[in-house]
C-alpha cells in the first residue's frame, strides 16, 4: 500500500530542490538548464495535486485529518497549514502565467511575474513538507 502522505511531502520536497536549483541556474544565465528544471518542478508539484486529491477524496473521502498536537504546537500548525492552503490555491494560476511567459520567452514579463511566484511557490512546497512532519512525524 502506498503511503500518500508520505509520498507527498516527497514530492513536495523535489519540486523545493528543482525550485531552489532551477533559480540558481537562471542567476548563471544558464536558460537551458532553468527551462528543464522548472519543467521538472512542474510536472512534479503537478503530480502532487493528483496524488493529494485522490488520497483526501478517493481514500479519505474528504474527511478531516486531525491534527493530534496541542499548545503552542496546535496554533503554529494552523497559522502554517492556513497560510500554505491559501497560498497554495493563489499559487497555481500564478504558475500557469510564469511558466506559459517563460517558455514563450517573454523575458521581461516573465521575471516581473517570477519574483513573487518563486518565493511563493517555494514556501508552499516547504510548508507542505512541515505540515507532514508535524502531523505525522512530530506529533502523531
Amino acid at each position: 500500500m502506498i503511503d500518500y502522505p508520505l509520498l507527498n511531502a516527497s514530492l513536495n520536497a523535489t519540486s523545493a530542490i528543482l525550485i531552489g536549483t532551477a533559480r540558481y541556474q537562471i542567476a548563471k544565465r544558464r536558460i537551458t538548464a532553468h527551462r528543464n528544471l522548472m519543467i521538472a518542478a512542474v510536472c512534479t508539484s503537478a503530480l502532487f495535486l493528483v496524488s493529494y486529491l485522490y488520497y483526501h477524496f478517493a481514500i479519505r473521502h474528504g474527511q478531516p485529518t486531525r491534527f493530534p498536537g496541542t499548545g503552542i504546537a496546535r496554533w503554529i500548525y494552523f497559522t502554517v497549514l492556513t497560510s500554505h492552503t491559501i497560498l497554495a490555491a493563489a499559487i497555481v494560476p500564478m504558475i500557469i502565467v510564469t511558466v506559459r511567459r517563460g517558455l514563450r520567452r517573454d523575458d521581461a514579463a516573465h521575471t516581473r511575474i517570477a519574483r513573487w511566484t518563486y518565493p511563493l511557490w517555494m514556501y508552499v512546497s516547504i510548508t507542505g513538507v512541515l505540515i507532514y512532519l508535524m502531523l505525522y512525524r512530530l506529533y502523531a
